[in-house]
């Protein structure tokens, strides 16, 4: 998995990028790129979106 604080602008490949939650995109050099942090049970997760609309359009 890719550090989801890293800079995703360099060396990633689309096999290894995180993908939108929304619509499964692999998000490489993607500057509209969203990610939502939370803690749940103890465990850090991370959800990403490739845009804003993405992101408000997910309810999870």
């Amino acid at each position: 998995m890719v550090d989801p604080t890293s800079d995703l602008n360099e060396d990633v490949s689309e096999e290894e990028a995180p993908t939108c939650a929304v619509c499964g995109e692999a998000l490489v050099q993607d500057p509209d790129h969203r990610v939502v942090t939370r803690v749940d049970d103890g465990q850090v997760e991370t959800t990403h979106f490739c845009s804003d609309a993405h992101r408000e359009e997910w309810t999870g």
